[in-house]
């Protein structure tokens, strides 16, 4: 059997289209050959060799192709690189997020050859860890169509990656609807150490830049404009320069307001429905040095082959595991804007 780590790899570039040393043909049956060779050289999954233990190089491969191609499968997503701290961590590793507190020094008054002031400590700040749980899937009898031909093993790979991918981007942006939409956020106050500010009316330049100005004085940093495609085409310039009617005709929306930075966020479906999850006429305004939503990747995937003898109609099922968590973490340097256009 070929190199393990050499397998992985081809399923990875499989999976992306973008194979080395092989046409996409030539790669997946090379691929499906060393499958088939972890599974004891056959074309089906024999229940006894699995409780005997002699599948583990099989499993192993989808482990390590999973863990692969869903993380990758996030870091495309513009939003998760701008707004989501991500970090994958070994089992027991320390899970813990520094959050720096933006408390300033009192400057004193002092006459000319003294020095006798009260002292003030330079605080470190506060640790913050997230919680995470393990997610899973139960799958049956795809495999066996992979072993067979019936079914390409990257088929496979990205319903199984496309799936989690779309609970940990729902998780997220539930997350982000809690922290940022002033339905959520009660009484404007601050949250989690950061300011928020909510603004409500039909749409105003003029309130949209005393937004923009107001993030910006609270945090003393660049904001930038989060929201949908169809709530940033809210946003209008009284004065439209050519490059903003070409931005707006090739994305959508400006990419840039009045020189803040516009990030689109793609739009998705609640869980079991049509209905979307993020709304279409807020737009958040955030500013900040630290990524405010943290996304904990912890340990490695599990697969675990079930027992075809344990179901009434003898079928192969395999349980994927992953676990993960998410929280969002503000410190007092960060401040949030939501205008919700009425």
């Amino acid at each position: 059997m070929a190199d393990m780590n050499d397998i992985v790899k081809l399923a990875v570039d499989l999976y992306h289209g973008t194979p080395e040393q092989y046409s996409v043909k030539d790669g997946n049956d090379t691929l499906r050959e060393a499958l088939i060779a972890a599974n004891n050289g056959s074309t089906k999954l024999d229940f006894r060799a699995i409780r005997d233990g002699k599948c583990g190089e099989l499993f192993a491969i989808i482990e390590e192709a999973l863990d692969n191609t869903v993380i990758e499968g996030l870091q495309g997503n513009e939003f998760f690189l701008d707004y989501v701290d991500y970090r994958n961590l070994a089992l027991g590793d320390q899970n813990l997020f520094q959050v720096d507190d933006d408390l300033l020094f009192e400057i004193a008054d002092i006459a000319d050859g003294t020095q006798g002031i009260r002292r003030q400590r330079l605080e470190g700040g506060t640790e913050v860890s997230i919680k995470t749980r393990m997610r899973a899937v139960r799958i049956y009898e795809e495999l066996n169509r992979v072993l067979s031909g019936r079914v390409d093993f990257n088929e496979m790979i990205r319903k199984v990656s496309t799936s989690f991918e779309k609970k940990i981007l729902n998780d997220i942006y539930a997350l982000w609807i809690a922290s940022t939409t002033p339905a959520a956020v009660t009484g404007g106050a601050a949250l989690g150490g950061a300011t928020y500010f909510p603004v409500a009316g039909s749409y105003s330049e003029a309130a949209m830049l005393e937004l923009v100005e107001h993030v910006e004085a609270a945090s003393g940093k660049a904001a930038t404009i989060v929201g949908t495609k169809s709530a940033l085409r809210n946003l209008q310039e009284s004065i439209q320069s050519d490059s903003a009617k070409e931005e707006l005709h090739n994305l959508g929306y400006y990419g840039k307001w009045f020189g803040t930075p516009c990030v689109a966020l793609p739009q998705r479906h609640k869980v079991g429905s049509t209905d979307f999850l993020l709304p279409n006429n807020v737009l958040t305004v955030v500013a900040g040095d630290s990524k405010p939503i943290k996304f904990v990747y912890e340990g490695d995937s599990l697969v675990i082959p079930g027992d075809p003898l344990d179901n009434a109609d003898l079928t192969q099922e395999y349980f994927f595991g992953q676990k993960w968590g998410t929280g969002i973490v503000l410190s007092g340097s960060q401040s949030i804007g939501a205008y919700t256009i009425q």
